[in-house]
């Protein structure tokens, strides 16, 4: 447990955090001092979410198993007419059964 805490890995965490603030706060002082944003900025900052959507989902769908996919799939429907909540728990119900029931 000890090797885990050592001055490389302490000072490794804390740079890591630094480089994620500061991409952070930069990308804001940067549309904040623009006094209109561009079209192509404003569609691209629109992609942004179903770009990461897709960078979370699609590995988890061709690495996983036909639970995965048979709950993603659950999901989606449930997705189409309901909520988030109700999706997320369909999406569990479904992967716990069928690991339950396949194995």
């Amino acid at each position: 447990m000890s090797e885990f805490f050592t001055p490389y890995m302490t000072l490794l965490i804390l740079v890591g955090a630094v480089a994620t603030y500061l991409t952070r706060i930069g990308g804001y002082l940067l549309i904040s001092r623009l006094k209109n944003v561009p079209p192509r900025v404003d569609a691209a900052l629109n992609a942004v979410p179903a770009a990461v959507l897709t960078t979370l989902v699609a590995p988890a769908f061709f690495s996983g198993g036909l639970d995965v996919k048979v709950a993603m799939a659950v999901s989606l429907v449930i997705g189409l007419g309901a909520s988030s909540i109700p999706m997320l728990i369909g999406g569990w119900i479904v992967v716990m059964l069928m690991r339950q029931l396949i194995g």
